[in-house]
């Protein structure tokens, strides 16, 4: 056995670690967010009514937990008025749903310590208040956590930035790898990942809507049916659209395949117009309720179950990729294509066939962070697709197109870019920048930040 092999070996053995170690914190997280999370606008809107029930007081709540009856939540607050003693209360607010239900939200009962409102008093406090805007601005918000540790504000505010740019960088990651693994087998560039991405998202609510419609509103299972379902649409759409705008094109030349990817995606997005129809579905959020890390005085550095979900399964998917580039035999050919289709070929490997695994399991990744936007922004309209499949054009050639680690840090650098960028500079001309950046990268580093001077990592 050589060194390399032995150096080979060790890698694996701890990336096998890694993948394991992530797959694992990803599972605890579920757990604790199906189990620990209070629904977020149920608890607005439980606290948007404690100022009618209280008029002129002011409210501070204490604590928010789950109530004493399935689909109900407990408000422990204080009522303070000007010309009495601060009156310790609590609230029980029942609702018709929960989960992924639209209606969730819908306040079905209400009761307090002096017993329960009769069902005209709940009907004018629905329709005469919490359904106005000064209802919906009347939130009192919570408390925030005294056990959080005290940070500079400076850092506190940069902690907050980072968190916040960990599903956007996920979801460039996972489409820039896409580009990644259809350009470093065949040196062409498939335009509508982004499109993909967006036939991903309407898979996504399809496979979640199925699961309601059964009765079923359980996140976990509406998430993971719609996880499914984007997998499968992804990689369908894109193996067989691959196939006839890059398989089917032969040439040298790759400037036909691009203008024929280009006509996918127009044709994916008309498609998806007239299946989904223009108005855009969304799902209600979940696991919003934020976790709090860390403060500066009266700023909070908080963190959501839904992040830490979304960032976790791009990990997983990153991690899962690399390993099957690595140690497996779809692997093994994909990168001895690669660097020399003509000695992949006497050696056995179908071009033809390894080009539509290939280009499904783009479509996979494509279609997993449609899944992820769902999840995290609630949904994705028809042409919604087209900025984010640029945008991780742009972190796949910073990163080095064709390099699939490359392609990773990339989506990593964009995302952080646009969080930072946003954060401390004028936002409208955030994407004037990245644009700049994509300018300077391929003037002076045409092979991205893993690549090499040339504009390919290596030699299609």
């Amino acid at each position: 056995m050589t060194v390399g092999d032995t150096l080979s070996m060790v890698f694996m053995g701890g990336f096998l670690k890694l993948a394991r170690s992530a797959a694992l914190l990803l599972g605890l997280c579920l757990l604790a967010a199906c189990g620990l999370t209070i629904d977020a606008d149920q608890a607005r809107v439980c606290r948007s009514a404690l100022p009618a029930l209280n008029p002129g007081a002011r409210i501070t709540v204490e604590h928010i937990q789950k109530g004493p009856v399935p689909r109900s939540l407990r408000v422990d607050y204080l009522a303070e008025y000007l010309d009495r003693p601060i009156l310790q209360r609590f609230a029980i607010c029942q609702f018709m749903a929960e989960g992924l239900s639209p209606n969730k939200a819908e306040l079905e009962g209400l009761a307090t310590e002096e017993g329960p409102l009769s069902g005209a008093n709940l009907y004018l406090l629905k329709r005469y208040y919490l359904a106005t805007p000064e209802g919906m601005a009347g939130d009192p918000g919570s408390r925030p956590s005294a056990n959080a540790i005290e940070i500079p504000e400076s850092v506190a505010y940069w902690l907050q930035q980072i968190l916040v740019s960990l599903p956007r960088t996920a979801i460039y990651a996972l489409l820039s790898v896409a580009y990644a693994l259809v350009f470093g087998l065949t040196g062409r560039i498939n335009l509508a990942f982004g499109e993909l991405a967006a036939v991903g998202s309407a898979a996504t609510i399809a496979g979640a809507s199925i699961l309601l419609a059964s009765g079923t509103s359980a996140p976990v299972l509406g998430l993971a049916a719609g996880l499914a379902a984007a997998l499968f649409a992804g990689a369908i759409h894109s193996a067989a659209g691959g196939y006839f705008t890059i398989g089917r094109i032969a040439g040298p030349s790759s400037q036909p395949s691009l203008i024929a990817t280009v006509g996918m995606g127009l044709f994916l997005m008309e498609y998806l117009r007239l299946v989904q129809s223009p108005v855009t579905v969304w799902l209600p959020p979940i696991w919003s309720e934020a976790w709090p890390l860390a403060r500066a005085a009266d700023f909070l550095v908080s963190l959501t179950p839904i992040t830490v979900v979304t960032a976790g399964t791009g990990l997983v998917a990153a991690l899962g990729l690399l390993w099957l580039v690595q140690a497996t035999g779809f692997g093994r050919a994909w990168r001895a294509y690669a660097d020399d289709a003509h000695a992949a070929a006497l050696m056995g490997v179908d071009g033809m066939r390894l080009l539509v695994q290939t280009l499904a399991l783009a479509g996979a990744m494509a279609g997993l962070s449609g899944m992820l936007i769902v999840a995290q922004y609630g949904g994705l309209g028809f042409a919604g697709g087209f900025q984010y499949g640029l945008k991780a054009l742009i972190a796949a050639v910073i990163g080095g197109i064709g390099s699939i680690p490359g392609a990773m840090l990339g989506g990593f650098a964009v995302g952080l870019f646009e969080t930072l960028w946003s954060a401390y500079l004028p936002i409208e001309m955030r994407d004037m920048a990245l644009y700049v950046a994509l300018v300077v990268f391929l003037i002076f580093r045409p092979g991205g930040l893993l690549g090499f001077r040339d504009p390919t990592p290596r030699a299609v």
